[in-house]
């Protein structure tokens, strides 16, 4: 076609993964196009919503552990280079009961990587924590270093940066590419063609819906339900420094203190039902408004009876084992994945960039566990 612009890589999907990817690429000269439907950060979004945690602790798994070392190394970088505060150090403290295996796993990788943290036994906690219901909790561990970022508002800003850097974004929906081999173009909902020399699909929970062949029963969007609780008036003791970012290990619930006045955040990490992103509803359940508000008055007896000021349903986005999805389309030689990373995934965004770039751009070498092959149609959750 006359005149067409071609890129070296197109991208798809402005999420976390795809900002990044695109930032990392147009960071070393490369002609990269950001396709987005719906618009960064969106409401829709895995990569949406105000805040994420960013933490080092993932037990016995040192792969994402260094991958979040290095992640927020990036992150520090760039709100110095941006000027933007999207990352607070409320540091991030984990809770368990009599099974704490986890916990020393993590310390003892922790110990490995050189990051810094603190082990509470239950005397500790209580002193440190009274605002915190400790019923069947013994031991805590407390990374001082780790904490929040503002996610919407993160993902924003990298493709700001991304633009910046010379990276043409557009407000397009890209269609389902159809042929094998080489694909030599995407087509748009509105019938523009987009050429590029390799194709990335960073498109969250609506992979397995673009690529049903290959990717339909291995991506597996969840329903995840987000709770804030208000705090009483002049009360700090739910805000930092007082109460960090949290996690109860053997309860599958996290959540964070008071940040920008929005109260206490608290979610289950347990995945929820299977769901469709365009589709599903987005209004919290009866069922687990009740089972959050008790979880609340037991976990935070000051907060048993404090109204809920703002609610999230979202979606997880993951793969059978919870390992990222970094690879190349079986059939479509250019076509590559960027995705399977949602309940952990939104705080390693720039190493999975710089990763991908160092696929495209280098054929570096590739980490197994990434893989397609590795990625079943039953659900063995490994990372948590």
């Amino acid at each position: 076609m006359s005149g067409q612009k071609t890129y070296d890589v197109a991208v798809v999907g402005a999420g976390v993964f795809g900002a990044w990817t695109a930032w990392h690429l147009a960071k070393r000269g490369k002609r990269v196009v950001l396709l987005e439907a719906y618009g960064p950060g969106h409401s829709r979004a895995s990569s949406g919503g105000e805040t994420r945690i960013i933490r080092m602790g993932y037990g016995a798994d040192e792969l994402y552990t260094r991958w979040s070392q290095r992640s927020l190394v990036r992150w520090k970088e760039f709100c110095k280079a941006t000027h933007q505060k999207l990352f607070l150090e409320t540091g991030v403290l984990w809770m368990a009961g009599k099974n704490d295996a986890r916990l020393k796993d993590t310390a003892a990788t922790l110990k490995r990587c050189g990051v810094a943290f603190e082990e509470y036994d239950r005397t500790a906690l209580e002193r440190k924590y009274p605002q915190i219901g400790l019923e069947k909790i013994q031991k805590g561990m407390f990374e001082p270093n780790s904490g929040v970022l503002m996610a919407r508002r993160a993902v924003a800003a990298v493709v700001e940066d991304a633009i910046r850097l010379g990276v043409e974004y557009r407000c397009a929906q890209a269609l389902n590419p159809r042929e094998a081999g080489r694909v030599e173009h995407i087509t748009t909902s509105q019938g523009e063609r987009i050429i590029g020399g390799q194709l990335v699909f960073a498109c969250g929970a609506w992979l397995g819906k673009i690529f049903p062949d290959v990717l339909g029963a291995r991506i597996f969007p969840s329903r995840q339900e987000v709770f804030f609780f208000a705090i009483p008036p002049a009360e700090t003791r739910f805000a930092p420094p007082a109460l960090p970012t949290w996690l109860f290990q053997e309860d599958l619930v996290y959540g964070m203190p008071d940040i920008e006045g929005r109260g206490l955040k608290i979610a289950f990490d347990e995945h929820g039902e299977r769901v469709d992103p365009d589709t599903q509803s987005r209004i919290v359940s009866p069922e687990m408004t009740k089972a959050v508000r008790e979880y609340v008055a037991r976990r935070f007896p000051a907060l048993r009876d404090a109204p809920i000021v703002e609610t999230r349903v979202c979606q997880y986005e993951n793969t059978s084992s919870g390992d990222f999805l970094v690879d190349r389309h079986p059939e479509m030689e250019n076509v590559w994945f960027a995705g399977g990373g949602s309940g952990h995934g939104f705080k390693h965004g720039p190493a999975v960039g710089e990763y991908l770039a160092g696929q495209l751009l280098d054929r570096a070498k590739p980490e197994p566990r990434f893989s397609l092959v590795t990625k079943e149609t039953v659900k063995k959750r490994a990372v948590y």
